[in-house]
C-alpha cells in the first residue's frame, strides 16, 4: 500500500536532506529561545537577574519540591520547553522551508477516516504488551566494558522518575487538568507533526521505503526522550503511532493515539491515588507473558480491522 501522504507531490517542493539539517536547526533554535522565555518570566515575575534565573530553573529541575510553587513552575518549563523545542520548530520547517500548509500533514479527511474508536481500544490494549517489553529493556546490561556509562545512564533515569513522579502527583481536579494538557496534549500535537508529520514522510521519501520512514523516525522519537531503559517500547509506540499516520492518512489519528497513551495513563494514576480503582499503572510488577500475548493479538486484531476498512479507499488530492 503507498502511502497517500507521498503521492501527488509534483504541485510542493520536494523535501532535501539539506531541508533536514535546517529542521534540525529550527529545534535547536527553538530550545534556545524557550529557554529564554523562561528566562524572561522569571526575570519579569520573581525579580531575577539572568544568572539567578539560570540557577533557579536548574534547581527547580533538579528538586523541584523545594519550590513554593514547585509543581506549576515545572509544569509550565514543561510546556514552553516541549513548544518551542517541538511545535514550533516543526511548524516553522513545513510552511517556510517546504512551502506548506497545515491541511497538508493530512491528504485525506478526517471524515473519511474509519474507525477512530478502534485506534483508542488499540492503544489501550497495546500497553500490557508493551509493558513487557518495558520490563526486558531495563533488565538489558552493557558489555562489563561499557559499566560505567550503564551506571551513568541507570542514575539518570532513576532522577527522571523522580522528576515524574513528582509531576505526577496530584492534589486536585485542577493539577490533573493541567497536567492532560502539558503531558498529553501538548506533547500529542507537538511530537506527532515534528515526527511523524515531517520526518515519517521525509524518511519515506528519501528512501523510497515507508516502512524504513515508520521505523527509523520511531527510532529518533525515542532516542530524543534520552530514556535509554524505555527505549525498545517508545520505539514500538513510536512505530504504531506511525502505521496509523500511514493508514489513516491524516495526522490528527496519530495525534489522537498519542494522546489516548499519555492521557488514559495520566487518568488512571489521578484515579489511582483517589482510590476509585485499585490498578496502579505505575506498578513495577513484572507483566505475564501470557497477558502481554493476548494483548498484542488483540491489538494485532484491532489493528487489521483499522487497516482493511482504511485501506481501500482513494487519497483525496489537497496539493501535496
Amino acid at each position: 500500500m503507498q502511502p497517500i501522504y507521498t503521492q501527488n507531490r509534483s504541485s510542493s517542493r520536494p523535501p532535501t536532506l539539506g531541508g533536514l539539517i535546517m529542521l534540525i536547526g529550527f529545534v535547536l533554535l527553538g530550545s534556545v529561545i524557550s529557554t529564554l522565555i523562561l528566562f524572561g518570566i522569571l526575570i519579569a515575575i520573581k525579580g531575577l537577574d539572568p544568572a539567578e534565573a539560570q540557577a533557579y530553573l536548574m534547581e527547580l529541575a533538579a528538586n523541584p519540591t523545594k519550590a513554593s510553587n514547585g509543581w506549576y513552575e515545572l509544569m509550565t518549563l514543561q510546556a514552553v520547553n516541549h513548544l518551542g523545542s517541538f511545535l514550533l520548530p516543526a511548524l516553522l520547517y513545513w510552511s517556510v522551508i517546504e512551502h506548506r500548509t497545515w491541511s497538508q500533514f493530512s491528504p485525506r479527511p478526517l471524515h473519511l477516516v474509519t474507525g477512530l474508536g478502534l485506534v483508542v481500544l488499540a492503544v489501550i490494549t497495546f500497553m500490557p504488551f508493551d509493558g513487557l517489553i518495558i520490563e526486558w529493556n531495563q533488565n538489558l546490561h552493557l558489555p562489563q566494558t561499557l559499566a560505567p556509562l550503564e551506571q551513568w545512564i541507570r542514575d539518570k533515569e532513576k532522577g527522571l522518575e523522580g522528576v515524574t513522579k513528582y509531576l505526577t502527583t496530584f492534589k486536585t481536579t485542577q493539577q490533573l487538568l493541567i497536567a492532560m494538557l502539558v503531558i498529553a496534549v501538548i506533547p500529542a500535537i507537538g511530537e506527532e507533526t515534528l515526527f511523524r508529520g515531517i520526518l515519517q514522510r521525509n524518511l519515506s521519501y528519501w528512501t523510497g521505503n515507508v516502512h524504513v520512514g515508520i521505523w527509523v523516525a520511531a527510532a529518533l522519537f525515542s532516542a530524543i526522550h534520552v530514556q535509554f531503559l524505555g527505549f525498545f517500547p517508545r520505539m514500538l509506540l513510536g512505530a504504531l503511532f506511525g502505521y496509523l499516520y500511514l493508514w489513516s492518512g491524516n495526522l490528527w489519528v496519530a495525534i489522537l493515539a498519542h494522546f489516548v497513551n499519555n492521557g488514559f495513563t495520566v487518568l488512571m494514576v489521578y484515579l489511582y491515588q483517589r482510590k476509585v480503582t485499585s490498578m496502579n499503572i505505575e506498578s513495577t510488577e513484572v507483566v505475564p507473558v501470557a497477558g502481554a500475548m493476548i494483548s498484542l493479538v488483540i491489538t494485532a486484531g484491532l489493528l487489521y480491522v483499522f487497516w482493511r476498512t482504511n485501506a481501500h479507499k482513494t487519497s483525496v488530492d489537497t496539493g501535496d
